[in-house]
């Protein structure tokens, strides 16, 4: 497994691969892998011939007040267990080589990002997007893969392949969970064993909401009081947003006559977690 920190380098990497015929599929990552990450490797190695993964704190997706100095950061850890899962290539930028000091244009989130984490967080995806963009740009990837559980940043980052013309599979895969239920995460390492049961509310939420479905309810005000009630019943619990809205343009649902996508975004503590799940009425 090669390990590579300059983009002409990583550019150089790809591009001699790609013209011996070799597909390439990347992974891209902010590092302190989980389960969840190295299941997104099996995947794209099953359709490519060589995986890259990127390891990138990426400064502007985080605002103002939020963990971008403690994010945790292990690199020795994550090489080690992306050998083992087989990665070909990891791709470890600076921060400066990924930005110019002068750097003016980036990447406009647009509609998507109104909804959902986008209020809370102004400019996230944008610099989801910004990076996303030169990652593409630089490795070159003919498949990049994605989890489900960041649902909404998966919608942006294919609705910008799709208006932009990138020549680029975007595949998403399933939320990876804990043996308790918790979506992995690597904000997950913040939890205390106190707050773990408070976490685990949000999975609960969903799972309740599903059942609730069956038995026939398709008010989404409804299922979304009864989310509240359970998630607030742990004080350590502090909710962001619940949302029950169309999968694709994540406008707000008031009657379930369609599959929809319930979100939630919650603190527990001081970390903040987020969970989807698709109800299906039909199901």
């Amino acid at each position: 497994m090669q390990l590579i920190s300059d983009p002409l380098e990583m550019r150089r990497w790809s591009r001699g691969h790609h013209a011996s015929g070799k597909r390439i599929g990347l992974v891209p990552t902010m590092g302190y892998l989980h389960e969840g990450h190295l299941r997104l490797i099996d995947i794209v190695r099953n359709q490519t011939d060589l995986v890259v993964v990127s390891v990138f704190v990426n400064p502007t997706q985080f605002g103002p007040g939020e963990d971008f100095l403690t994010y945790p950061r292990d690199l020795a850890r994550d090489r080690a267990l992306l050998r083992d899962r087989g990665a070909h290539c990891v791709f470890v930028p600076e921060t400066a080589d990924m930005y110019d000091s002068d750097q003016m244009v980036t990447v406009v989130a647009g509609r998507l990002a109104t909804h959902l984490c986008g209020p809370g967080r102004p400019g996230h995806f944008d610099g989801v997007l910004t990076i996303v963009a030169k990652l593409f740009n630089v490795v070159e990837p003919d498949v990049a893969v994605f989890g489900r559980k960041d649902y909404q940043q998966l919608l942006v980052i294919r609705q910008m392949v799709k208006d932009l013309n990138m020549d680029i599979e975007i595949v998403g895969e399933p939320t990876v969970r804990e043996a308790d239920g918790i979506a992995m995460s690597s904000r997950n390492s913040y939890l205390t064993s106190e707050q773990r049961p408070a976490a685990l509310t949000l999975s609960q939420a969903l799972n309740k909401a599903q059942e609730i479905i069956k038995g026939g309810e398709r008010d989404s005000q409804t299922i979304i009081d009864a989310a509240t009630e359970l998630i607030t019943s742990y004080p350590a619990t502090t909710i962001d947003y619940i949302s029950i809205c169309d999968p694709e343009t994540l406008v707000d649902l008031e009657i379930i006559d369609q599959p929809a996508l319930m979100a939630l975004a919650v603190k527990v503590g001081k970390t903040r977690l987020i969970d989807n799940m698709i109800l299906d009425p039909q199901a």
